[in-house]
């Protein structure tokens, strides 16, 4: 689902550019079951089905660090922020996608079926993130709402950065007005 998104656009030229760097995973790559079982039903009862810990917790320590030093090892100082896309999470603002702008790398969790076995988000999980009060398929929409709207407002991103700033007001929110092209009548 990923590889078009990051080809087209915006997010397609700052990939060009050297501005960000895109790598999806697989879950499935990372189950050691001859079924590649990523899943598991709730335990205690209950519809629908659980991503597994270990599964995500496997993928997730396949995931490099932001920087590699020239020995192969993270570099300090780096910040990274691992995130579940999901429905509970904190609702994505144009305020938090600042803040995550900041981060020198963004672990993105997509949730699917019933959700995420609390267990690996304890562990690993260092935030929860909505993009609305609906529900979706899966995380990976979400995921490419919250790509999309942080990348940018990574400098050197946008062709004209005053277009955004003209549009944010001093709360956070949104001033739109009605747009016209030429000619006046």
């Amino acid at each position: 689902m990923f590889s078009e998104v990051f080809k087209a656009s915006i997010m397609g030229k700052a990939v060009s550019a050297g501005k960000i760097k895109v790598a999806a995973r697989n879950i499935r790559d990372y189950a050691t079951d001859i079924h590649h079982t990523v899943d598991d039903a709730p335990y205690g009862g209950g519809a629908g089905m659980v991503l597994k810990p270990d599964v995500l917790a496997s993928a997730l320590e396949g995931v490099p660090a932001a920087s590699m030093s020239a020995a192969g090892m993270p570099e300090t100082g780096k910040k990274r922020k691992v995130i579940l896309l999901s429905p509970q999470g904190k609702k994505l603002t144009q305020s938090l996608a600042k803040e995550l702008a900041g981060f020198d790398q963004l672990v993105l969790i997509c949730g699917r079926y019933e959700g995420v076995d609390e267990r690996f988000i304890e562990l690993f999980v260092d935030n929860e993130i909505s993009v609305g009060d609906y529900v979706t398929n899966g995380g990976e929409i979400p995921a490419m709402v919250l790509c999309d709207v942080v990348i940018r407002l990574i400098p050197g991103v946008l062709g004209k950065p005053k277009l955004l700033k003209e549009r944010i007001t001093k709360n956070g929110g949104f001033v739109e007005y009605a747009q016209y092209t030429r000619p006046e009548v």
